[in-house]
């Protein structure tokens, strides 16, 4: 199996380079069920990347001779708290803490310097009483589907920058994705809000933790997340 994909410049992390989560639902589209994808490389933006079959029943993104990404099914453990109200997530957004100075402002996921509608927009900020971080997510028209659901690959998308946040706790670490491990558990419409919450699991070295999850306002979780991010050397 050998096929094409393109990574357009709106879908953005860093400026020049594919977001993490949304490069991470390209490749995550070619596997049945929970996914984990690698991230080996920035993945580029407006650029024929090439996708192969690899051992296992994974695939393989690749820029020319070089490794973009890997994905292979993988059952994913993980724990998921259960979810703020809307309120309560409408709420923390008021302490997302890099609506100024934030490292990659026009990133499609977080980014704040992005027009209306353009991004996802999601800010999330502590809750008062405990470690997760959360935010009321309104997805627009143009990121959904014939049938009016959020597309596959924006929703990995969203589980992808809310864990960093968490992760670091507030502080500013530069890092990237390495490695999304995720699963979408049924579909989600994009005719109402939705919350989506991350909460810190860990560190070891430069490597930080977390779990993301996507849930109705009702509290059905739709969708959930391992993120693994690698703080940049100095």
């Amino acid at each position: 199996m050998q096929s094409a994909a393109i990574i357009p410049g709106r879908f953005n992390g860093p400026p020049d380079s594919g977001n993490g989560g949304y490069s991470c639902g390209v490749l995550a589209a070619y596997i049945t069920g929970p996914a984990r994808v690698r991230l080996h490389v920035p993945p580029p933006l407006d650029r024929a990347l090439r996708i192969s079959a690899a051992e296992g029943g994974g695939v393989s993104l690749y820029d020319g001779e070089t490794l973009v990404g890997s994905a292979e099914p993988a059952a994913l453990q993980l724990d998921v708290p259960a979810p703020p109200s809307p309120e309560e997530a409408l709420a923390a957004m008021s302490g997302f803490p890099w609506y100024e100075g934030h490292a990659f402002p026009t990133c499609f996921v977080c980014g704040p310097g992005r027009s209306q509608h353009d991004g996802l927009a999601l800010f999330p900020g502590p809750l008062a009483e405990a470690e997760i971080h959360a935010c009321l997510w309104r997805p627009a028209a143009d990121l959904l589907d014939i049938g009016g659901n959020i597309r596959p690959e924006i929703l990995w998308a969203a589980l992808d920058c809310p864990g960093y946040f968490a992760a670091m706790d507030g502080q500013s670490r530069p890092a990237l994705l390495g490695e999304l491990a995720g699963e979408l558990h049924s579909a989600a419409s994009g005719a109402d809000a939705l919350v989506v919450y991350a909460w810190p699991l860990g560190s070891q070295g430069r490597k930080f933790y977390a779990g993301t999850a996507i849930a109705t306002a009702r509290g059905e979780v739709v969708a959930r997340a391992r993120s693994t991010w690698i703080v940049l050397q100095a």
